[in-house]
């Protein structure tokens, strides 16, 4: 019971991180106005509270709950897998910089600036972490089904 149970909750928190991801692809036009801007940087905070929890369940899933972790970790879509989400993980470091940029006029009521060169930027990385997860749940069906195995 408790390995569904943590295969749910972390399938949950995969379909949340990747929610948040398209409505902040969805919130992020330009002209800005401040409701969208307010919007952004709460939808960010969310995300990456999200990542952390896809994290958790999943080193949850792989110690304790999953197949063993011999098993994870002499597979290589186990490997490739953790790490395309830490080329998210990084990658979504520049919207969140340049959101937590926006606190100081946010707090004051007004309504961010933001470069057009900057906007594309931030587009473009929010696109590429799109991609890169959904090619995850590929990686964890082809690890799930034995494929990968290194030999010892």
């Amino acid at each position: 019971m408790a390995y569904a149970v943590a295969a749910y909750l972390h399938f949950v928190a995969i379909f949340l991180l990747f929610s948040l991801l398209v409505l902040e692809h969805q919130l992020f036009r330009l002209p800005l106005n401040f409701k969208r801007a307010r919007s952004l940087f709460r939808v960010d905070l969310a995300f990456g509270i999200a990542a952390g929890f896809v994290l958790v369940t999943g080193a949850a899933r792989a110690m304790r709950y999953g197949k063993g972790l011999d098993y994870y970790l002499n597979n290589s879509f186990f490997h490739a897998k953790v790490g395309l989400f830490v080329i998210v993980a990084l990658l979504s470091i520049y919207p969140t910089v340049t959101f937590l940029k926006w606190r100081p006029a946010l707090k004051s009521g007004q309504v961010p600036s933001i470069s057009p060169t900057s906007a594309r930027m931030v587009k473009l990385v929010i696109h590429i972490e799109l991609l890169a997860l959904l090619l995850l749940p590929l990686l964890a069906a082809l690890m799930a089904r034995g494929l990968g195995v290194i030999p010892q």
